[in-house]
């Protein structure tokens, strides 16, 4: 997959991975596996749940833990919310303990202990499976995507944003596979294996980040902003704090006979709504950065409620979608059958398909001086993640009783999900990167994914509060808070680009 470019002689040869640093190749297959893993993982956990329940789909595989769809819901919610939260601890790891490259590998191995750990039968089992997916995911994330970031010479290398692309087919591929493996094999034959072959998929990226670190930038290896030794001791006398209070806490609740997952659901869904609006606080104020930096931080959080409300909705593609495909949509194809898992391959393989066609169309744009900036792709995104909702509306209205729609409203549904994602996810990474103080250079990335905390937080918090989120209300209610929210975005973007300084 690799081609040489020579220039000169033998000797100044130099490999590149479709022209761009060799180093993308080890990240792009380490983040390709660790997304087979995480994807094959969540294209399990909704029908899991809700398997040998009274909201499972009629004949579906029984074995499960018997949840209702609103518990699933808040569960598999809180969950995303969680491995993107754990992101900006990650960035933090990154930036001031181990540095990316040895966070990234630690990471790996977390991960992977997750997965061994959902495939052992047990109730206690799967939860302590999801939160070392959640935390070694929220490691690996902030760390790997800086990294990519490190391979290039500045904000300003024409190449930046193509090698984003390349990443993010990366993501995409290992997300397109993952379902018709790992979803075909745990949903319809057994569960558990479903999930150990998600753990062999983890242990393959790992493995290939180990042989291929060589070819990482240096930078990849420091520590940009290390830890003093008394710092040190007050993060870990503040840690040791927290885990006993949290351990005393609930152990009285739990001794009181008053517990119950909301106790844990609750906490987890505040949090994932309180901490982001506290971070970008923190450095919005912090007196180190400089005036542009300041500017850039102020048009960034605009970025950041625009993203939050595009994950809102986007995200219920792996619950309240999923839910919709396994009781209300035919499961074969010119009489072909196939698992309702499979849906979730839909969105990767029309990333795969449109990615290449949006980066050339963003180049051909740009030499033509015409391409829109940054603040218009996401006002473009956010529009389209509300119109696939207002298109939700017509199966839902089609479904009634025991009548099946077409598969091929839901392929409608994800195509036009996926161009949103287009306009708002690469974009997004790269101009974090760009517009990131020095002084927060990992721990932007883990800013950047809080937004999908946020959103999926608030997706959480409805199903708490017993909101039906198969309800017709509620889904044009969310279609429409989008569209306004891109409406408002492309209406303030002189504003913004104004904030931005020279980042386009």
């Amino acid at each position: 997959m690799a081609s040489s470019l020579t220039e000169g002689s033998a000797a100044s040869a130099e490999k590149t991975f479709f022209g761009h640093p060799r180093g993308l190749a080890t990240l792009f297959m380490t983040e390709m596996w660790e997304r087979f893993s995480y994807y094959g993982m969540r294209a399990l956990l909704v029908y899991y749940l809700v398997s040998g329940g009274a909201d499972a789909a009629t004949g579906s595989q029984g074995g499960g833990l018997a949840m209702t769809a609103a518990t699933t819901t808040a569960i598999y919610s809180v969950y995303v919310s969680m491995v993107y939260l754990m992101a900006m601890p990650g960035g933090w790891f990154g930036d001031r303990v181990w540095g990316a490259r040895k966070t990234v590998a630690i990471a790996g191995f977390v991960i992977m202990a997750g997965h061994l750990s959902l495939a052992l039968p047990g109730q206690a089992m799967f939860f302590v499976g999801l939160i070392l997916v959640a935390a070694g995911s929220g490691l690996l994330k902030a760390n790997i995507s800086t990294m990519v970031g490190h391979l290039y010479d500045g904000p300003e290398d024409p190449r930046r944003d193509g090698g984003f692309t390349l990443f993010y087919i990366g993501i995409n591929l290992g997300a397109f596979v993952a379902p018709l493996v790992v979803g075909t094999v745990g949903k319809e034959h057994n569960w558990h294996l479903g999930f150990a072959l998600a753990a062999v998929g983890m242990g393959l990226g790992l493995t290939q980040f180990l042989l291929g670190t060589k070819h990482l930038s240096p930078k990849s290896s420091l520590v940009p902003n290390p830890l003093t030794p008394e710092e040190r001791k007050a993060v870990l006398t503040k840690a040791v704090f927290a885990v006993l209070g949290i351990a005393v806490f609930y152990g009285a609740v739990v001794a009181l006979g008053a517990y119950t997952l909301n106790w844990a659901l609750v906490p987890l869904t505040l949090a994932g709504l309180i901490i982001p609006i506290a971070v970008l606080t923190r450095i919005k104020r912090d007196k180190d950065l400089s005036g542009a930096e300041q500017s850039k931080m102020t048009a960034y959080i605009w970025f950041f409620i625009a993203a939050a409300v595009f994950w809102m909705i986007y995200d219920q593609g792996g619950s309240t979608l999923s839910l919709f495909a396994d009781d209300k949509t035919a499961s074969t194809v010119f009489g072909l059958g196939f698992s309702a898992t499979w849906y979730q391959s839909l969105n990767p393989l029309f990333v795969m398909a449109l990615a290449p066609v949006f980066a050339w169309l963003w180049l051909w744009l740009a030499r033509k001086n015409q391409e829109p900036n940054t603040i218009v792709k996401f006002a473009m995104g956010l529009v389209l993640i509300g119109a696939s909702f207002f298109v939700f509306i017509v199966p839902m209205n089609m479904a009634g009783g025991d009548a099946k729609v077409s598969p091929m409203w839901l392929v409608s549904i994800y195509m036009i999900q996926t161009i949103g994602e287009l306009c708002v996810s690469p974009v997004g990474l790269s101009v974090t990167t760009k517009m990131a103080p020095q002084k927060y250079a990992s721990q932007m990335m883990g800013v950047w994914f809080l937004a999908v905390t946020a959103g999926d937080c608030i997706t959480s918090l409805l199903s708490i509060a017993g909101v039906d989120l198969n309800g017709l209300g509620v889904i044009a209610l969310q279609a429409a808070a989008a569209a306004l929210a891109g409406f408002a975005v492309y209406s303030y973007r002189k504003k913004v680009q104004g904030l931005m300084g020279g980042v386009h």
